[in-house]
């Protein structure tokens, strides 16, 4: 049996992970639609035998009439749509994996089915799809919808979603497709299966027009942390991308979600829980602790306090409030993502933090783990949470690019490879054979065996 080893993801968006990175000297945030740039990015990371490059993504963009410091946040503002980018990505690299984020609450099952279908085939099995399930009104409006829906909701039709998407990608065989040109016979039509699919709140008829992908399914990937999201994710998902900040929270999370498949009749091994980390490496702690000080340097404090309340869901302007004492013991905060929110005032508070430090944080991995250090230090680390039930590997968040990424695959990956903690070649073809992934059998021909053994 192979020892077990940490998986890791590099979670790098087109500007930047640290709120202002983009502003860093080294930083380009000019080539952030600009395919030579993410091509660079994707190479870094395959040299540093990352499992998989993973862009964020969210279909809304900062609102002039709810946002008052339009034009100063450069994170999510704008970037290119996933798919499209690992489908040209895919032909200049050869291992690494893509994931890419789409909603099940905005998105329809068959043409979701079908792009990430294609972008399987393309990258010959390294596709892996982040499900997420949307929440807030700006996005609804997008999509010409007044209301967003409710969590419950949200939930009920992922679920649906992802059931019918699997039988999408099921529609054939995977020897369906004969090419017999002596017989004429391009497909056998008992391998055929159309969904024939109708729920509460989802309706698919007809086969998926492209053959099953190679890796059966793209991996699924998701990152909810409410009794829902993680209901999904055991159900579902073969990676989460989760947030903790202290190993005994990681503990309790990843006991918890291992804990719920076996009444899917899923085994632990076949869920990767892969916490977010946010890493300032240097040669020396001094290094790593500038580094880390330099970008908070760039953060303007209308930009900080607004992502604070963005990610608090705090009702209150914080301006109002004095920067360098601690939040207010009581305020008000929004339904939607309360564990998040949670997280934010748990830091707060455990660190004596005030709001200028608390905003200065929240820059830095939007509520992720974050390390600084020698690479030393950051493996201790993450090999004592990879060791003790907290993680199965983590996606590392570079706060500035392409330095952070560069700094992570020369300091801390060598270090990794010398305690045998981490790969030093790729092990398979695709995603699921690197990520030690079992690829899924097709369930109607599950089912056929299983009839056939009950007669």
């Amino acid at each position: 049996m192979s020892k077990r080893q940490i998986r890791l993801g590099a979670f790098v968006p087109g500007t930047s992970q640290h709120v202002a990175g983009w502003r860093h000297p080294a930083a380009r945030p000019q080539d952030s639609h600009n395919l030579k740039y993410f091509t660079e990015l994707a190479k870094t990371a395959e040299r540093g035998l990352f499992d998989a490059y993973f862009p964020a993504d969210v279909p809304v963009t900062v609102d002039p009439d709810t946002t008052p410091d339009l034009g100063l946040n450069g994170t999510f503002s704008a970037g290119l749509e996933p798919v499209s980018l690992f489908s040209a990505l895919a032909a200049v690299t050869e291992h690494i994996g893509f994931i890419a984020t789409a909603s099940t609450t905005y998105e329809a099952p068959y043409n979701l089915a079908r792009k990430f279908a294609s972008l399987d085939h393309l990258s010959e099995g390294r596709a892996a799809w982040n499900v997420v399930t949307t929440s807030g009104s700006a996005v609804a409006k997008n999509y010409g919808i007044n209301d967003a829906l409710l969590p419950k909701e949200r939930y009920e039709r992922a679920d649906e979603f992802i059931e019918v998407t699997q039988k999408l990608w099921d529609s054939w065989e995977d020897d369906a497709f004969e090419y017999n040109k002596q017989t004429g016979q391009f497909f056998t039509g008992e391998k055929l299966h159309p969904p024939r699919f109708k729920g509460k709140h989802i309706s698919v008829h007809g086969a998926l027009n492209i053959a099953r992908p190679p890796q059966g399914y793209p991996v699924i990937v998701q990152a909810g942390q409410s009794h829902d999201g993680r209901e999904l994710a055991a159900k579902y998902a073969e990676v989460i991308f989760t947030a903790q900040q202290k190993i005994e929270d990681a503990q309790d999370f990843y006991r918890d979600v291992k804990s719920r498949l076996a009444k899917f009749g899923r085994h632990p091994d076949d869920l990767k829980i892969m916490p977010g980390v946010s890493v300032f490496v240097g040669k020396t702690e001094a290094e790593a602790r500038a580094k880390y000080d330099e970008l908070n340097s760039y953060i303007h404090p209308t930009l900080g306090l607004t992502l604070l309340k963005q990610l608090g869901g705090f009702t209150e302007d914080l301006s109002q409030f004095d920067l360098d004492q601690p939040l207010p013991e009581h305020i008000g905060q929004m339904e939607n993502g309360a564990s998040r929110q949670q997280l934010i005032l748990d830091i707060a508070r455990e660190n004596n933090f005030s709001i200028r430090q608390l905003y200065q944080w929240v820059a830095s991995a939007r509520g992720h783990w974050t390390l600084i250090g020698t690479p030393e230090q950051i493996v201790d680390q993450l090999q004592a949470w990879f060791e003790n039930e907290a993680a199965d590997g983590f996606n590392i968040l570079p706060p500035t690019t392409p330095a952070s990424l560069d700094d992570f695959v020369d300091l801390v990956v060598p270090e990794l490879q010398r305690r045998g903690l981490f790969r030093t070649t790729y092990e398979g073809k695709t995603l699921r054979e690197n990520l030690g992934l079992k690829r899924p059998e097709n369930q109607y021909l599950l089912e056929k065996r299983h009839t056939s053994q009950a007669s």
